[in-house]
C-alpha cells in the first residue's frame, strides 16, 4: 500500500505534508505534490498534515487516476524535502471541486 496526492492538493499546496516524510518521497509540480507510490513505506504520517485532505490511501475508491498521475510525475519533478510557502490564494482554492479540469498543469516545481 501507498498513499497518493489527489486534485484536493491542486492550487493549494500548503507542503506540511512535506516535512514529516521520514523517506522524502514527495515531488513538486507547479501547482500540486505528488507522492512517488515505489518510495512511499506506508508510514502514514503525512495524511493527518495536509489540511485539505488531499492525501489518501491507495486503497481508497477511483484512487487509480490518482495513483498513475502520482507516479508519472514522480518520475519527472524534482524531489522536495522541505516545506516551502504555499501560494498566497490557497485558501481561496481549499473548498473547490473539480480542479484537476480547471487548474492542472504538469510543468514541474521551481525551487
Amino acid at each position: 500500500m501507498t498513499y497518493v496526492v489527489n486534485e484536493n492538493c491542486i492550487r493549494c499546496k500548503y507542503m506540511d505534508c512535506v516535512e514529516v516524510c521520514p523517506v522524502d518521497c514527495f515531488y513538486e509540480g507547479e501547482n500540486m505534490l505528488v507522492i512517488h507510490p515505489d518510495e512511499c513505506i506506508d508510514c502514514g504520517v503525512c495524511e493527518p498534515e495536509c489540511p485539505v485532505e488531499a492525501i489518501v490511501p491507495d486503497t481508497a475508491g477511483s484512487i487509480d487516476k490518482w495513483l498513475e498521475l502520482n507516479r508519472t510525475y514522480a518520475e519527472q519533478w524534482p524531489n522536495i524535502t522541505r516545506k516551502g510557502t504555499a501560494p498566497a490564494d490557497a485558501d481561496q482554492f481549499a473548498k473547490e471541486p473539480d480542479k484537476f479540469a480547471k487548474y492542472f498543469n504538469n510543468n514541474p516545481g521551481k525551487r
